[in-house]
């Protein structure tokens, strides 16, 4: 049976006033003496460790027996109430030392000392008073007291991530004039690079291998799609067209910005391949009636290739919507169009949200 203080007393009022009254008031009070002492004992064994202790005691030992690295049971070391000596406050100590020290026991030392680390290192990283420079000293003086103040350098580093090298993909209808907005566009702008295009189709006047297409045979052509080697690839008026890779990935990793130039039918394998990582540029002309006009200007397809070629471009502008940008090149505003064009890349690269791809 449990005896409270209230238990207790009244037993001793009760027993007072019978025979043996004097006997068991004595044993009574005898047995509330040593259940008052055995508490006062206890207070003072737990009272001075600090909550902080006794947390840093119990997530020990959780994290210790719950950590997928741990192989075997460990024991984890408690302090014992005989290691624990108070001292009076004139003890000289301070602190931990003034509430606690711990006798020669390696487990309640290295549990005392760690917790001396823990609240002395905030103390230690704070950085003391230091005195500004007034507001009329010179600029070394004032950057070198504001760096004192604040506790650390100013860093020269950009504040600003470099931006992600762009793939720009221009496409339209034949004769809009895509080779030479391109052609303009690396004269006017650093750190571009226009990918060469293969092509099974015969060069025409004035076209160099290797800088306006790598002109390849059917053969040859073939023997690139089996090897994976090309981004996209199609035939277009009987003749191939594809992107070769490892240009852009060659590229791409120096840093340069990609240019590519495609017909409508590679955008849309393009954008299938590549989504919204790369940017969609549409270039058509200011109208139908300018458009075949240039194609009759260039003199390169017969009547029948014209019509064909007419046809097409009128398929082809409905697709107009599924860009990012149009830009018109209009007859004699080939300067607006690489200023657009160039404008439309800037911005890109000042987006927070960076495109991102990968060949």
């Amino acid at each position: 049976m449990h005896f409270t203080h209230q238990n207790i007393d009244e037993a001793t009022n009760l027993a007072g006033n019978g025979p043996n009254g004097n006997r068991a008031t004595t044993k009574v009070k005898e047995k509330k003496r040593k259940e008052r002492e055995r508490e006062g004992e206890r207070n003072q064994i737990l009272h001075p460790l600090p909550s902080m202790l006794l947390r840093r005691i119990s997530t020990t030992s959780f994290s210790s027996l719950t950590s997928p690295l741990c192989h075997q049971k460990r024991a984890i070391p408690l302090p014992n109430p005989n290691d624990i000596l108070l001292l009076p406050p004139s003890a000289g100590c301070s602190g931990l030392q003034r509430r606690l020290t711990f006798r020669s026991s390696p487990s309640c030392s290295r549990m005392a000392s760690g917790f001396q680390r823990t609240t002395q290192e905030p103390t230690a990283r704070r950085p003391s008073f230091v005195p500004l420079p007034p507001s009329d000293a010179d600029k070394a003086e004032l950057f070198r007291g504001l760096e004192a103040a604040l506790g650390s350098p100013f860093s020269s580093d950009p504040l600003s991530p470099p931006p992600n090298p762009l793939i720009v993909v221009i496409s339209g209808p034949s004769g809009v004039g895509k080779d030479a907005v391109i052609k303009r566009l690396r004269e006017v702008r650093e750190g571009i690079h226009f990918v060469v295009t293969a092509t099974s189709r015969a060069k025409r006047p004035g076209e160099v291998d290797g800088k306006d297409y790598y002109f390849v045979t059917k053969e040859n052509f073939l023997s690139m799609i089996n090897r994976n080697e090309l981004l996209e690839y199609a035939l277009v008026y009987g003749e191939y067209k594809g992107i070769p890779k490892q240009q852009i990935r060659d590229f791409m990793a120096k840093g340069f910005d990609i240019v590519l130039r495609v017909d409508i039918q590679g955008a849309a394998t393009l954008r299938s391949i590549l989504g919204d990582s790369a940017v969609f540029i549409f270039l058509v002309a200011e109208s139908e009636a300018s458009l075949v006009k240039r194609l009759i200007d260039r003199k390169t397809e017969t009547s029948e290739m014209l019509l064909v070629r007419i046809a097409t471009a009128r398929e082809e502008v409905r697709h107009m919507k599924k860009f990012d940008y149009v830009v018109v090149n209009a007859e004699g505003k080939l300067e607006d169009s690489v200023k657009l064009v160039n404008s439309i890349i800037d911005a890109e690269k000042a987006k927070v949200r960076q495109r991102s791809v990968n060949i």
